[in-house]
């Protein structure tokens, strides 16, 4: 386990095992919240197992990836990673934009 911390403390370029246990903190607790605001949303506009799945996904893709993007910045702002949630979260943009940007 030694091995795969200092992976994660190499990769995420942080120095000690307090900063990669509240880093996973905050992973979990953004992941949780977002269960919580994903219920919120469907209920709010009445889905049920009747509603068809490509709804569900637009109503997610729109809600719900936006409101966990800053509710990872808030608590790592909160909890005092927040130049790694920052750093993380632009990386993560730029992969994204490279999904759709097309090279010569």
């Amino acid at each position: 386990m030694g091995k795969y911390v200092d992976k994660l403390k190499e990769r995420w370029g942080v120095e000690t095992l307090g900063q990669v246990l509240l880093i996973l903190f905050i992973f979990s607790i953004t992941g949780l919240t977002a269960l919580y605001v994903r219920k919120f949303f469907f209920t709010l506009f009445g889905f049920d197992a009747q509603t068809p799945l490509w709804e569900k996904i637009i109503v997610w893709i729109v809600t719900v990836v936006p409101s966990y993007q800053i509710l990872f910045l808030t608590y790592g702002f909160l909890l005092g990673q927040f130049e790694f949630v920052w750093r993380f979260e632009k990386k993560s943009a730029r992969r994204i934009k490279n999904l759709f940007t097309f090279s010569k």
